[in-house]
C-alpha cells in the first residue's frame, strides 16, 4: 500500500524542540516504513525520515523568519494533491484546509483532527463531511463528521528513562498559554511552598500572556522559566519531577505530554477536561481535579501513587498501538473503497 503522509510544516519533522504534530507524523511515518508501507513524507526540506520526501519548504515557517507561512503552506498542499494520483491513501495531519482540495482527486482522503482551533473552523469539516476521519480521543469529536475510528496518539515509550527516585519539583511542560493553565501550576507550586519548573513556547500570540502572568513571577528559585529544551533535558525532566501539573482550562483534544510524564513514571495532576479521563487513571496514575484548589490538595497525596503504574499506563499509548490503529483505518477505508468501485 501507498500512503502519502501530508505532514505541517510549522516545524521541522521530527521537531528539535517543539512541534506535537510533527512528533506524531514521526512516529507514524516511521512505524509504517518499518512494517514495509511505502511512504512518503509531505514535510520540509530539512525533515529526516526513512520514508520517501517531498518537500517545497526547506525550513520550519516558525523556524526562518524569511518564510512566509501563507504562500507555503498552500504550495506544500498543493503539491501532495497534485501527486494524490501516486497513493492509494493521502493522510493528511494539516487541519482541515486540505479538504477543500479533496474533491478534485479520485484518492481518499483521510483526516486526523489533532483537535478543533475554533467552532468557527467547523463549516469547513461540515462542507466536507463525508471524508473519512480518524479522531485522537472520543472526547475530540465533531457530530455529523465520517469517522473511521479513534486512534490514540502514541509515542516511543521506550526513549523515556524509567525514573522512581523523583526529586521534589513541580513540572510543568507545553505551551505557555492561558488555556494550558501556567499561572495556575505557580499559583499550587506558591500554596506548596514547591519548585516548579517550566519548560515550553512562549508562542506570539501568547507573549502578552507571558509577560503579564508568568514572568513576573519567575525568580530563578521556587519559579524557574527554562524555555524550550531539547529531548534529553525534556526526559530528564519528566523522571526527576515529583509530579507534572496539567490544569488546563480547555477540552483537551489528546495531550502528549500527559503520557510522556507518565512514561517516566511521573504522576500527573489534571484538569478535568476532554481527554484526561482517557489518559488518566484518577488515584492510580495522578488525580484529576476540578479546580486549583483540588489540586493544592492533591499534591500532598502525590506520594500514594506507585510510579511503575504510571509507566504501564504509558504503555497503552506506545508508538506500536498507534501504529497498528491506522493500519487497520487504512485497510477499512480500502474495502470501502472496493465496495463503492463495485457499486
Amino acid at each position: 500500500m501507498k500512503i502519502g503522509m501530508l505532514g505541517t510544516i510549522s516545524w521541522r519533522t521530527p521537531p528539535r524542540r517543539y512541534g506535537p504534530w510533527e512528533t506524531v507524523v514521526h512516529y507514524l511515518t516511521e512505524g509504517l516504513v518499518e512494517r514495509g508501507y511505502d511512504v512518503t513524507l509531505f514535510a520540509t526540506g530539512d525533515s529526516v525520515t526513512k520514508a520517501k520526501l517531498e518537500w517545497v519548504c526547506p525550513h520550519g515557517f516558525y523556524e526562518d523568519e524569511s518564510l512566509d507561512a501563507g504562500v507555503y503552506q498552500w504550495l506544500h498542499i498543493s503539491n501532495a494533491f497534485e501527486k494524490a494520483h501516486e497513493f492509494d491513501i493521502l493522510h493528511s495531519h494539516y487541519d482541515f484546509y486540505p479538504l477543500t482540495f479533496s474533491r478534485l482527486t479520485d484518492t481518499p482522503l483521510l483526516t486526523t483532527i489533532h483537535g478543533f482551533s475554533s467552532e468557527r473552523i467547523l463549516p469547513v469539516y461540515r462542507k466536507y463531511w463525508d471524508n473519512y476521519y480518524v479522531s485522537i480521543s472520543n472526547a475530540d469529536r465533531a457530530e455529523g463528521l465520517n469517522y473511521v475510528a479513534t486512534v490514540y496518539n502514541g509515542i516511543d515509550v521506550g526513549s523515556f528513562e524509567f525514573g522512581d527516585a523523583p526529586d521534589d519539583y513541580l513540572l510543568f511542560f507545553g505551551r505557555i498559554s492561558r488555556d494550558k493553565g501556567t499561572h495556575r501550576a505557580i499559583e499550587v507550586a506558591k500554596e506548596t511552598g514547591m519548585t516548579l519548573k517550566i519548560a515550553g513556547l512562549v508562542a506570539s500570540e501568547h507573549r502578552a500572556y507571558f509577560e503579564k502572568c508568568v514572568k513576573p513571577e519567575i525568580d530563578g528559585e521556587q519559579i524557574q522559566y527554562l524555555g524550550t529544551v531539547d529531548e534529553k533535558t525534556r526526559n530528564e525532566l519528566f523522571k526527576q519531577a515529583y509530579c507534572s501539573l496539567h490544569l488546563i482550562s480547555f477540552a483537551e483534544p489528546f495531550g502528549l505530554t500527559l503520557v510522556e510524564s507518565l512514561a517516566s513514571g511521573t504522576p500527573v495532576i489534571a484538569t478535568d477536561q476532554g481527554s484526561v479521563r482517557e489518559i488518566l487513571v484518577d488515584g492510580e496514575t495522578g488525580f484529576i481535579v476540578q479546580s486549583v484548589r483540588d489540586a493544592i490538595d492533591k499534591v500532598g497525596e502525590i506520594g500514594s501513587i506507585r510510579r511503575q503504574r504510571c509507566r504501564t499506563r504509558a504503555e497503552r499509548f506506545d508508538v506500536d498501538h498507534m501504529v497498528d490503529g491506522y493500519i487497520s483505518v487504512y485497510d477499512t477505508i480500502m474495502e470501502r473503497e472496493a465496495e463503492r468501485s463495485a457499486i
